[in-house]
């Protein structure tokens, strides 16, 4: 079975992803770009073990982008079983997709998520053309069917799939102890009884603000360590505004280091104002932690059941999240339950399992 991918940049759980994919069917991979600007370097350290990975040539347009005309001469060069498109509103994937619909080849249209939004007239018309008219759409959520929907897509064309940056491997068998989980704090600094993690860049959109105004209201002795880069003055500006000493900046860490924050931690949080998917909430779940997250958050979304696993909380809202921090800093054993509860759901939402989904679909076709 012969299958070409198109996408932007090789980001890490992408590769993961074609190279278990690429275990189940010749794959081909093209990519715009060789990595992305606004990235870290390590994200250049990829290894393309089982699939074939081919960077196109082509006049980059965005951090992450390039209009690579080429992509039609690969597409003619062989016959595919299956043409895939996840960077379908691109210059490249616009070509490609046109040229698909203009020589009636089949072909899927893939993302990480999406929420159906309020565009200008020009700007709906560009994304229905790029979207409609494709013969299948994988999604990862009932938003994300909507999405699709919003901009013509017949709905009994979507396939849904787990979408994840987890291997079956990383998942914890059982949380972690409380003497194990107080030594990886005394090793990284941590010195708050209840230790909250937060992931992710110092973007307006990541809602980190929020988070540093409810922890002014934590009860006990709670701390919060905010991971994945320099915060600007916005943020340092807040910490000594409201003096909180409980908040920690500790900067960008390499997956294993980060992994020990994963681990020490009680509680994560990402008080997103929009995220298409949110994959640090598919590593928390591995790593055995309950979850706060905003319903902009389409991971949290398909993946969290309110009060079971983790809490669900209006955006812009400290005061929602404080209270659910605080319920369970209280409520050790409703902490560990769903603790246990993310552990079980990691399962589903694995590398493996987005790869079994897409083969499972390729046999049915």
């Amino acid at each position: 079975m012969k299958v070409l991918f198109v996408t932007n940049i090789p980001s890490p759980y992408r590769v993961d992803f074609f190279n278990e994919l690429g275990k189940h069917c010749e794959l081909t991979v093209l990519f715009e770009r060789k990595a992305s600007d606004e990235r870290d370097i390590s994200w250049e350290d990829y290894n393309f073990e089982c699939f074939s990975g081919v960077f196109m040539n082509g006049k980059s347009v965005s951090v992450d982008m390039s209009y690579c005309s080429e992509v039609i001469n690969y597409v003619k060069s062989e016959v595919w079983d299956f043409i895939i498109c996840s960077d379908f509103l691109s210059p490249t994937g616009m070509k490609l997709t046109s040229y698909l619909k203009r020589h009636k080849i089949p072909y899927a249209l893939e993302s990480d998520g999406g929420f159906a939004g309020r565009d200008n007239p020009i700007k709906k018309i560009i994304k229905t053309r790029a979207i409609k008219g494709a013969s299948w759409y994988f999604s990862t959520g009932e938003s994300h069917d909507n999405y699709y929907a919003s901009y013509g897509a017949d709905r009994d064309s979507i396939i849904r799939y787990p979408f994840s940056s987890v291997r079956k491997k990383d998942i914890l068998e059982k949380p972690l102890a409380e003497n194990e989980k107080k030594l990886l704090k005394a090793e990284l600094g941590v010195f708050e009884e209840f230790a909250v993690l937060a992931v992710g860049q110092f973007i307006h959109r990541k809602g980190f603000d929020i988070l540093i105004k409810a922890a002014r209201e934590f009860e006990g002795n709670v701390g919060i360590c905010f991971v994945g880069g320099n915060p600007t003055e916005e943020y340092m500006s807040l910490k000594e505004q409201y003096h909180l000493n409980n908040i920690h900046f500790v900067g960008f860490k390499k997956p294993l280091e980060l992994k020990k924050y994963y681990l020490a931690s009680d509680l994560f949080v990402l008080p997103t104002r929009e995220d298409i998917w949110g994959l640090v909430i598919n590593e928390a779940f591995a790593n055995g932690l309950p979850v706060i997250t905003t319903n902009r958050c389409l991971a949290g979304m398909e993946m969290i059941e309110n009060g079971k696993n983790g809490f669900i909380v209006p955006t812009e809202n400290a005061d929602a999240i404080c209270d659910a921090v605080n319920k369970l800093r209280k409520d050790t054993h409703l902490c560990h339950q769903m603790a246990e509860n993310n552990i079980k759901k990691a399962h589903r939402f694995t590398i493996e399992s987005m790869a079994e989904s897409h083969i499972d679909f390729f046999k049915n076709i």
